[in-house]
C-alpha cells in the first residue's frame, strides 16, 4: 500500500529568520517535505558576524550555521544561487529565475530586506558597494587591499561595523552622517557623543550632519575616485560602502498580488491574505510594524512553526525590541523611549574616567526608555522593568545602581 505523500512546504530565503524557522519546525517534528531557495550560493549563515570576516577576524566557514550537510541530513531539499521571480496563486506554483516551476501545499516568503542605494550617478561604479552580505564583503576586500582611503556612508550599527572592519585592513576611513549624532536610532546625543569621542581616538573621521551629494569617477570613468559632500568637500576614494538602511524586500508580494505596505502584510499567524502563503521575517509588516533586529524574526519564527504544526492558539502580538551588543569593543544598550520627552522624567549616571554612561527615562515611575554605554551588565534587569511595567518608587534612588542594589525588588 502506498504511503501518502507528505505537503509540499515551500521557503523563499535561508537568512536568519528562514532557517530559525526551520530550526523551530524539525525541533516540533515537521510533517512537510521541504524545498528552500537561497539566492545566494551559500545556506544559511550568521549575517551579524560579517563584520568580523571583513576584518579577517573570522572566516566564511565560521558564521555558517546551516551549510548544505546540515540541509541534507535534515532531509531539505536546498536549492542555492537560485532566485524564485514569481507566485502563481491559483496554481499554487513558484517560477525560478532558470525557468524551473515548483508546486507548493504551503509557500513561506522570507525574502528579507534590501539595502538602500542613494540615488544619485555613478552608483555602478567599481569601488561602491553595500554591506549585506558575503559577496559584499568578499568585494570590500578585494578593494581594501589595494585601496587607502574608504567612505562609509551611515554612522549607524552597520556602517561602524564596516568602518571598523575596513580601518583593521589599514584603511582610511571616514564616516559621512546625516545626523548630529551617532547611532540615533540607539543612542541620545551625550551617548552619541562619547562613542565619537572614543572612536576618533582609534582615527576614524566622521563628516557628521551631511550627505555625499556625488560619486566622482577616475578618469577612465572605470572606478570611483572621489565623492563629494553637501557642503562641497572632496574626499579620496577608492572604497565607498552604502550602510544607510534597509528596505523590505517585497516584490516577490506585489507581484503575487499580495497586501503590501512598507512590507508584506501579514496577521498575527503571520499569514498573508492568500490562505496557502506566509510571510516572515524582514520583509513582514505586522500591525503596522517592520523588524530589522534578530529578536523579534525569532519570535515570529517561533511562532510560524506552531501554526503550520497546527498549533491554533498560537499568535506573534509583536515584538517590545532592545539593542544590545559591542561596537569596536564598546558596550551598548537601548530600549524603550531612551530620548524621553512630555511627562517623562530622566535618572542619568555618569562616570567620565570609565566612560559610562547610565540613563533610564520614566514615567508615572515606570520603566519606559533605558541607555547604557560602556557597561551593559544590568541591560538585561533594565529591560525587565520596562517589559513588566514594573512599578520602581520603592528603588528610585538606587535603581540606577542595578539589581545588586536592588536584589529586594
Amino acid at each position: 500500500m502506498l504511503l501518502p505523500s507528505k505537503p509540499c512546504l515551500l521557503l523563499i530565503g535561508a537568512g536568519m529568520a528562514g532557517t530559525r524557522f526551520l530550526d523551530e519546525l524539525l525541533a516540533l517534528g515537521s510533517d512537510y517535505q521541504i524545498t528552500v531557495f537561497n539566492s545566494e550560493p551559500f545556506g544559511g549563515y550568521n549575517r551579524i558576524m560579517l563584520s568580523p570576516v571583513l576584518a579577517k577576524e573570522k572566516a566564511i566557514a565560521e558564521i555558517m550555521t546551516h551549510d548544505a550537510h546540515w540541509f541534507a541530513a535534515n532531509g531539505i531539499d536546498l536549492h542555492t544561487d537560485k532566485s524564485v521571480i514569481a507566485i502563481k496563486r491559483s496554481q499554487q506554483q513558484v517560477i525560478t529565475d532558470s525557468g524551473e516551476v515548483f508546486s507548493y501545499d504551503k509557500l513561506i516568503i522570507a525574502t528579507g530586506s534590501k539595502p538602500f542605494i542613494l540615488p544619485i550617478d555613478n552608483t555602478h561604479l567599481p569601488g561602491v558597494v553595500s554591506f549585506r552580505d558575503i559577496a559584499d564583503v568578499q568585494k570590500m576586500q578585494q578593494v581594501a587591499d589595494g585601496g587607502k582611503h574608504a567612505v562609509v556612508i551611515g554612522g549607524g550599527l552597520l556602517g561602524l561595523e564596516a568602518a571598523y572592519g575596513l580601518q583593521k585592513q589599514g584603511m582610511q576611513v571616514s564616516v559621512v552622517h546625516r545626523s548630529e549624532v551617532l547611532m540615533n536610532a540607539q543612542l541620545d546625543v551625550e551617548a552619541g557623543a562619547m562613542l565619537q569621542t572614543e572612536l576618533e581616538a582609534k582615527a576614524l573621521r566622521f563628516y557628521m550632519g551631511n550627505e555625499v551629494a556625488e560619486i566622482v569617477a577616475n578618469a577612465d570613468a572605470n572606478h570611483i575616485q572621489a565623492v563629494r559632500l553637501k557642503d562641497s568637500r572632496q574626499l579620496p576614494c577608492d572604497l565607498l560602502v552604502m550602510a544607510i538602511g534597509i528596505r523590505p524586500n517585497v516584490e516577490l508580494g506585489i507581484q503575487a498580488t499580495l497586501e503590501v505596505n512598507r512590507g508584506i502584510v501579514v496577521n498575527d499567524q503571520l499569514l498573508t491574505e492568500d490562505a496557502n502563503i506566509y510571510a516572515l521575517g524582514e520583509c513582514v509588516e505586522h500591525r503596522g510594524q517592520t523588524y530589522g533586529l534578530v529578536a523579534p524574526l525569532y519570535e515570529q519564527a517561533k511562532v510560524l512553526a506552531q501554526v503550520l504544526r497546527g498549533q491554533t492558539q498560537a499568535a506573534y502580538q509583536g515584538s517590545l525590541t532592545s539593542t544590545k551588543l559591542k561596537v569596536t569593543g564598546i558596550n551598548l544598550f537601548s530600549a524603550g523611549n531612551f530620548n524621553g520627552g512630555e511627562g517623562c522624567q530622566e535618572l542619568i549616571f555618569r562616570d567620565p574616567q570609565a566612560n559610562i554612561y547610565r540613563k533610564l527615562v520614566l514615567q508615572d515611575n515606570k520603566v519606559v526608555g533605558a541607555l547604557l554605554y560602556g557597561d551593559t551588565y544590568d541591560a538585561n534587569w533594565f529591560f525587565e522593568l520596562l517589559q513588566n511595567g514594573t512599578d520602581i518608587t520603592e528603588m528610585r534612588d538606587t535603581v540606577l545602581f542595578g539589581q545588586g542594589f536592588n536584589s529586594a525588588a
